[in-house]
């Protein structure tokens, strides 16, 4: 079923006053509320949801405002929920025409709306943001045309991974399972197990690692035990084994998987897609997350300095083999040509499209081809470069006069033409 959508009324009420007769109007929350095209999100939004029975959804300008207020204020769900409710403004924005004195929906809601929309719905969010920072004229189109793009990561909220942890929380998880579904195992190992744990952590942290590899052997033993038990239980019925498949595959992944194999490992088994990242930070030499592309503009405009383009880039992919995606994507989204990309050294070697290949600046490279042209055309202003422009164009005066060759200096040559 598709939300109900929240339209101005204009209703009285006898013993509640109106917010828009109790808030100052120039307030930049109200401005605000008031240049945003919600009709373009509720069309975006709107599509994700079908016309089926069930109990209406939360109307897409709550959520999509409140999601809004979240980032600009950068505040958690729960910090965001509890300033919705002592804040006027905040319900204003967010299509409330009466204060309300508790929450009209759970603080969950908002975890499952953006799971329910999705990477490709929310960057409508971003999109309409630079639609109004234009209409309002706090960023010119031109801005978007020269950008700067970095990498960084996204953190998960997951624990730092150790063999001893992730094998004794996948244990507990097949135990909690298995009893849920009414297996009976022949041994949980609750007790022992959070016992060699907590060995194997002390051990280590007095650095005796033969004891605290034995305990590190005990918990990957009474995890075994536990899979091959759970395994002949649900053996022949269908039903369990698919239920059992996934927490079963992660299990023995953290079972067989070694400290110092390469390749993809499981570092969280509640979320298996995070990936271990290493940005040659001093003080955070790994980060457990995903890894994400930032665009900005070069400029700093009247309204500030606003974010271009996000995307998500699972895999862990090398910075420069990341432009051949990101260009057109952003491209595609702002509605405007790029001019110049400015990035770090960790771009170099990128596989941006050919009509960008000139337009993507690394930090360090040698800025040859604006030099030469510059070059070039002050020399043509001279008398007697034109009688000596024969020898220059020699091979041999080419490599005395440093020129570079290949397609820079044909393109330098096509733009300078000899006559």
């Amino acid at each position: 079923m598709r939300p109900r959508e929240r339209r101005e009324a204009g209703e009285q009420d006898l013993f509640r006053s109106r917010l828009d007769q109790i808030i100052d109007m120039n307030h930049a929350l109200v401005k605000l509320s008031r240049a945003i095209d919600w009709r373009v999100l509720e069309e975006r939004f709107g599509s994700v949801y079908t016309d089926g029975p069930g109990s209406p959804p939360l109307p897409t300008r709550l959520m999509a405002g409140i999601t809004i207020l979240k980032y600009m204020y950068d505040l958690s769900d729960e910090a965001v929920c509890d300033r919705w409710v002592e804040n006027p403004y905040f319900q204003f924005f967010c299509g409330e025409e009466f204060f309300q004195h508790r929450l009209v929906f759970e603080r969950s809601s908002l975890t499952r709306w953006r799971q329910r929309m999705g990477e490709e719905k929310l960057r409508a969010l971003l999109q309409e943001s630079l639609a109004v920072a234009t209409r309002t004229e706090a960023m010119k189109p031109s801005d978007l045309a020269r950008v700067v793009i970095d990498t960084t990561v996204q953190p998960k909220a997951v624990m730092f991974p150790t063999d001893a942890k992730l094998m004794n929380r996948a244990r507990e998880i097949m135990v909690r399972l298995a009893k849920r579904h009414g297996l009976e195992l022949r041994q949980s190992y609750a007790r022992i197990g959070k016992l060699a744990l907590i060995k194997h952590q002390r051990y280590a942290h007095a650095h005796q690692f033969k004891r605290a590899n034995k305990a590190l052997r005990k918990l990957r033993t009474y995890l075994g035990r536990v899979i091959r038990d759970i395994g002949r239980s649900i053996e022949g019925n269908d039903v369990l084994q698919q239920v059992f498949a996934k927490p079963m595959s992660l299990a023995r992944r953290v079972r067989d998987q070694d400290r110092h194999q390469r390749g993809p490992k499981v570092y969280s088994l509640h979320a298996p897609e995070v990936e271990c990242i290493g940005k040659g930070k001093a003080h955070r030499p790994y980060e457990f997350g995903v890894k994400v592309s930032v665009v900005t503009t070069l400029k700093r405009s009247s309204g500030g300095q606003f974010v271009a383009h996000v995307a998500a880039l699972p895999g862990n992919p090398y910075d420069g083999h990341t432009l051949g995606t990101v260009i057109p994507a952003m491209e595609q989204m702002i509605g405007n040509t790029i001019e110049r990309a400015l990035t770090d050294a960790g771009y170099r070697g990128h596989n941006a499209p050919p009509s960008h290949r000139f337009k993507i600046y690394t930090a360090g490279q040698k800025n040859r081809r604006p030099g030469v042209a510059d070059w070039y055309a002050r020399m043509r202003q001279r008398p007697s470069f034109n009688s000596a422009i024969t020898a220059y164009w020699d091979d041999d005066a080419r490599q005395r006069f440093d020129v570079p060759r290949g397609e820079v200096w044909a393109e330098c040559r096509n733009i300078l033409p000899l006559n």
